[in-house]
């Protein structure tokens, strides 16, 4: 992989006058389209600031970095997370996002994003996928084992040098707080911070052959593993590349692919490097497994607590939910910021 991969800004800034955006639906075929997005302008308590790819200032945390992935089966979910955060942020034009895709309808998505947020800054960044997939083993869920399921251990290769603090952010939740808030919390010493849940059975997120092999189990020596749910992390990305943590997970993939230790993805090899030595985050910031039991996709309801963000990790999503007329209580709270236009662009009239 190289270094930096370039965005696509520049070659694509022709698309910004594309008067119809469309996307070829990954399960139908049928052309869709998102609707504008309102424009966001900072409040006057806001800093006047700018950033872009050659920018090699001291960590300026007037600047909110967002990276996400992008690809068509998400992509309706993406769209909905970035309005979302836009809608809530007090300081929306301060915000870049950093968008990540294996697609191969590259301009396309940088066409759609353009488009419906014509005032966002934002880069594309294409994901190379041969990078991972030798290393990926089948887990319990098809959706886990795609490639760019994989891209977020690798945001310290992907993005420019001068971008030190990174939010990640899943395709599936929504925003209802200042993302400024989880921006700004202090990681420490800690590379990524993320809300923990001490309370689950770590046990079951690995392998009987993990636990009775005492050089894997070793790995949670002197630390005290909590369960964290990588759809939500801010990174330090300075520290995580002073600390080759890319190399670290990826050495956990290859032991996984010979000896199986573990079903669940790309999160195994997080909790094995990270878990134990997390910053806290409030639980507020990831209200997740809203999507619903795994095997069933039963309904669930909000843990208890105040809510900041809402994340459908699990099974089901709202969309096709919605759209299966299927719906579960917590999805009319997706329904406001979905920019989903149903109709068909050449539909009469």
């Amino acid at each position: 992989m190289s270094a930096t991969s370039p965005p696509y800004r520049a070659i694509f800034a022709f698309l910004l006058a594309t008067a119809v955006i469309f996307l070829v639906s990954s399960d139908s075929g049928e052309l869709l389209k998102f609707r504008e997005a309102p424009a966001f302008r900072n409040g006057w308590e806001c800093f006047e600031t700018s950033w872009s790819t050659s920018d090699k200032r001291v960590h300026n945390p007037s600047i909110i970095h967002i990276a996400m992935t992008l690809d068509t089966a998400y992509l309706r979910g993406s769209v909905a997370a970035v309005f979302s955060v836009l809608r809530h942020a007090s300081c929306p034009e301060n915000v870049v996002f950093h968008f990540i895709s294996a697609s191969h309808i590259q301009s396309e998505l940088y066409s759609i994003i353009s488009a419906t947020f014509p005032y966002l800054d934002f880069y594309l960044y294409r994901f190379d996928s041969s990078v991972v997939r030798g290393k990926i083993s089948n887990s319990v869920r098809r959706a886990l084992d795609q490639p760019l399921n994989y891209a977020r251990m690798y945001l310290a290769d992907l993005l420019p040098a001068g971008v030190r603090r990174i939010i990640y952010f899943d395709s599936d939740l929504i925003l209802v707080d200042d993302v400024a808030k989880l921006w700004n919390i202090n990681l420490g010493a800690h590379v990524l911070g993320a809300p923990e849940y001490c309370h689950a059975n770590f046990t079951n997120y690995f392998t009987p052959k993990f636990w009775s092999t005492p050089v894997y189990a070793a790995a949670f020596r002197a630390r005290k593993p909590c369960y964290f749910n990588t759809g939500v992390m801010v990174i330090d990305l300075w520290k995580w590349r002073e600390g080759r943590y890319t190399k670290r997970l990826e050495t956990w993939m290859r032991i996984q692919k010979s000896h199986r230790i573990y079903d669940l993805g790309s999160l195994p090899p997080f909790l094995l490097v990270f878990a134990g030595n997390v910053e806290r985050v409030d639980h507020r910031w990831n209200q997740h497994g809203l999507g619903g039991d795994n095997l069933k996709g039963l309904c669930r309801d909000l843990h208890p607590g105040p809510v900041s963000l809402l994340h459908w990790s699990g099974k089901g999503k709202p969309w096709l939910r919605l759209d299966a007329k299927r719906p579960c209580p917590l999805d009319s709270l997706w329904i406001p910021y979905d920019l989903f236009h149903h109709s068909s662009l050449f539909s009469d009239g």
